[in-house]
Formats: C-alpha cells, sequence, structure tokens
C-alpha cells in the first residue's frame, strides 16, 4: 500500500488477503523465505514462499492463477535453463530442488509450481528442447508423477528420461551425500520408457 497500489490490487495479485475475523487485509507470504518466479523473457509474474515457521500448516505458499500468471503455463526456472547448453532439461518437483540443481552447476533445472505438469507445459519445453529427464521424488507420490509426466512429455514428441536417485529422495539431498560428479553420472545413465517400465514390472 506504501507504494501506491489498491487493496484490489495487491488481492489480484495474490500479495494479500482480507481476513474474515477482522475485514484487514493481511500479508499473503508473511513469515516466509521468498522464490520470485520468473516468465520465459525474465519477468517477475508470481512467488513460491517456503515457512520459516515449522508450525505453520502449509509448507509452501504459491501465488494462485492471476492476470499475469497462469500456473500451467509457467515453468519455474526456465527462463535460465532455455539458454542451456547440456542439450537437455531436467524436470524437478519443486522450486527447491531446481535451485539445488542450479547451486551445483546444473544450469538446465526447471520445476513445475504447485501443480502437475500439464499439455500446455509440454509444449512449451518442445519449445527449447528435444528431451526432458524427469527427476521427482522418490517416494511413491513423486513416482506415480513421474509415470503421468511422462505419458503427457511423451505425447508432444519429447525423447522423455527418468532419473532414480539411489539413497537420496531427491536431487538436493544426493548432490549433499554423493556429490555433483556422481550426479552427473546418474543424470547421464537416465532411463527410457521402455527400461523404466520394465524396472518397475521387474521389482
Amino acid at each position: 500500500i506504501s507504494k501506491g497500489f489498491n487493496n484490489l490490487e495487491i488481492q489480484t495479485a495474490f500479495l494479500g488477503g482480507v481476513s474474515q475475523k477482522t475485514n484487514r487485509m493481511y500479508d499473503m507470504f508473511r513469515n516466509r523465505l521468498m522464490f520470485p518466479v520468473f516468465d520465459v523473457n525474465g519477468e517477475v509474474v508470481a512467488f513460491s514462499g517456503r515457512r520459516l515457521n515449522e508450525e505453520d500448516e502449509r509448507k509452501y505458499i504459491n501465488t494462485s492463477d492471476t492476470p499475469v500468471f497462469k500456473k500451467s503455463r509457467i515453468l519455474f526456472g526456465l527462463n535460465i535453463a532455455k539458454n542451456s547448453e547440456s542439450g537437455s532439461l531436467v524436470l524437478c518437483e519443486g522450486s527447491p530442488d531446481a535451485i539445488a540443481m542450479h547451486q551445483a552447476g546444473f544450469d538446465n533445472a526447471i520445476a513445475t509450481l504447485g501443480t502437475a505438469i500439464t499439455s500446455e507445459h509440454a509444449r512449451l519445453l518442445a519449445r527449447y528442447t528435444k528431451r526432458v529427464i524427469i527427476n521427482y521424488d522418490s517416494d511413491e507420490a513423486g513416482q506415480k508423477a513421474a509415470k503421468r509426466a511422462l505419458e503427457i512429455l511423451g505425447e508432444v514428441g519429447l525423447d522423455v528420461r527418468i532419473l532414480k536417485l539411489p539413497g537420496a529422495k531427491d536431487p538436493d539431498e544426493y548432490i549433499k551425500t554423493y556429490g555433483k560428479d556422481k550426479f552427473r553420472e546418474v543424470l547421464t545413465a537416465s532411463k527410457t520408457k521402455f527400461e523404466y517400465n520394465m524396472d518397475t514390472v521387474l521389482s
């Protein structure tokens, strides 16, 4: 408000809400570590906020759809990853995973924002790469989401691979435990849809 924006503009941008008890404005991302979300042109269009207080019920709050932001069309980190010379993009389950990869020198990491991969995401990715490596969490929910992503990305003709991280639940944990060189090895050894399905059947 001190910057000249009115209540309606703040609410429309999903930066604030109105308390049902007091009818006063409150900060939507209070007590959170903020991650700006950029579109492919490098413009900030949304935010992702991780709780700083573990007692907070929601671990993450992501900007809801606004006039300038549609979750189904924006991928976190794509503004940087689209310029990567790696020849592929690595799809992570969340923005912290993508950030961890970028910090370790893997500039081709991206993530969805509080939503599953969509056909719109798939078409967007097809503009910038021919290969996508899915790097979701190793738990049951993560593997179920990976299987769905495999189908959606394959529908637009992308060469889709699945990355499995033995001994870790996500890329951040794997890199911290085994190092970035080992991570690069497993990234190179990511499996095709056929190999992934065969592993699933055998297991």
